[in-house]
């Protein structure tokens, strides 16, 4: 393993930085006080209030064996439990095809039962007309994601039974067809181009998202597992009181990440498994011009309890221009993949992440631990660098990592105010590598052979 000094005198070289380092073993953080706002916030979390009464849908029709298309069934049972007031719409055993998405409504738990699996349509034109959606963090009028819900309150997915994008679907092809559509939206985006000329219907290749909640209050997505998403897996958007739990999620195509917060507030997301082709789970609020105008953050986030694997454990942004505060997590395992870590912006983005709390968990082998990438590719060429703030990590026991802790921060805003206690890597390559970083606090950090105390600010000479 190469040597605390010499790591950062090799980044140093590599950089151009001019570096002033510091050290101060006195200080002590205490997160008592932090870790009991979590408490208060998981207190303040409301579950939706659905009537007892049940809808299904082979009473209205729907036929298993995944040959006739079951979503006429699945819309009159959503219909009929709407008119009595709300309930429970079931998926019985058996594979139902759904040619098209399902939009559900308030007062809805769509219930998937033991053995039962819905099938979706692998056929894109399937998912017009267009809807308001969000794509990357752009507010957008797009393919209507796979499941559905807007301007809901008290509504649900449940059950053991199973949601498939289907391995044959026409939208994993758009994956090589789509730079131009997501540059032009992009564009738009920054340019505060009218939500009503965004356009991306027929002709364009941007993917939906399997599972999206837009504007909701009081939503459960409970035990359900979930294979072969075309994009975003879960995406809760401008949502309160969310609860996700005991979800079995492993897609594997690119941008398939289990869960995303999107400027949503008190959500809970607890003992799932995830095994994606992105981050396991993320939080986000917006992307540029449009999430700084919306201006929602996500706030009040506990990530708890959960087994993740796939090319990045945990993330915040990079769409996080509406700012993204006060996020808990804590008791997770991490398996393997690039980071366990990854923390991202770019100089589109302005936006404040600050308040986050990450502790007790167990990691197996990832490329890089702690990565803060304040450099995320973009060709928009703006001016507003994003802050970084206020982060702890702390009782956290890791196999290997090739990097400990990687940081490409803007020499106008560092990161900031982040503090790494009572960690344990058995093994790691480089140590650091440092691009702009204030205030860095080590204590009872152990890297390797070698155990790391006090202060480092390593960022360009200010004038």
């Amino acid at each position: 393993m190469k040597t605390l000094f010499r790591a950062l005198t090799v980044a140093a070289l590599g950089l151009g930085l001019l570096a002033a380092a510091h050290v101060n073993a006195d200080n002590d953080t205490d997160t008592t006080d932090d870790w009991a706002m979590m408490d208060e916030i998981l207190a303040g979390i409301e579950l939706p209030n659905i009537p007892d009464r049940e809808f299904v849908i082979t009473d209205f029709g729907a036929e298993a064996g995944g040959k006739k298309d079951a979503l006429p069934a699945i819309k009159a049972a959503i219909d009929e439990a709407v008119a009595a007031g709300g309930g429970r719409v079931i998926v019985p055993t058996g594979t139902f095809l759904s040619q098209g998405p399902i939009h559900l409504k308030s007062k809805i738990d769509l219930h998937l039962a033991k053995d039962s699996k819905i099938l979706f349509s692998a056929k894109t034109e399937h998912y017009l007309p267009i809807v308001k959606t969000k794509w990357e963090g752009t507010e957008v009028m797009g393919y209507s994601p796979l499941v559905y819900a807007a301007k809901v309150h008290d509504v649900a997915i449940t059950g053991p039974g199973m949601l498939d994008g289907n391995a044959k679907s026409q939208f994993k092809k758009w994956h090589k067809k789509q730079d131009d559509d997501i540059h032009t939206l992009r564009t738009m985006g920054a340019t505060g181009v009218p939500l009503e000329q965004r356009i991306f219907g027929e002709g364009t290749y941007l993917r939906p998202v399997f599972v999206q909640f837009m504007d909701a209050e009081r939503v459960l997505l409970d035990g359900y597992s979930i294979i072969n998403a075309p994009f975003w897996i879960n995406h809760l958007v401008y949502t309160q009181s969310a609860t996700v739990r005991n979800l079995k999620v492993d897609s594997h195509f690119p941008n398939n990440d289990g869960i995303d917060v999107e400027s949503s507030s008190n959500v809970l997301v607890e003992n799932n498994y995830f095994r994606t082709g992105d981050d396991s789970v993320v939080v986000k609020s917006g992307r540029d011009l449009d999430g700084r105008t919306i201006g929602i953050p996500s706030t009040n986030v506990v990530v708890r309890n959960n087994d993740m694997g796939g090319e990045d454990g945990i993330g915040l942004g990079s769409e996080m221009s509406g700012g993204i505060k006060n996020v808990f997590f804590t008791d997770n395992v991490l398996r393997q993949g690039l980071s366990a870590f990854r923390f991202k912006s770019n100089l589109d983005r302005g936006g404040l992440v600050e308040n986050i709390r990450v502790r007790n968990f167990t990691v197996e082998s990832f490329d890089t631990l702690f990565w803060f990438q304040m450099y995320y590719p973009s060709k928009l060429g703006l001016n507003f660098p994003s802050t970084y703030r206020n982060i702890v990590f702390e009782n956290i026991e890791v196999e290997s990592a090739g990097t400990f802790l990687e940081v490409h921060a803007p020499a106008a805003a560092p990161l900031e105010d982040v503090t790494f206690k009572n960690i344990v890597v058995k093994s790691v390559e480089t140590p650091l590598i440092l691009e702009n970083a204030k205030d860095l606090h080590f204590e009872n950090v152990q890297i390797g052979d070698q155990v790391v105390n006090g202060n480092l600010s390593w960022h360009a000479k200010q004038e």
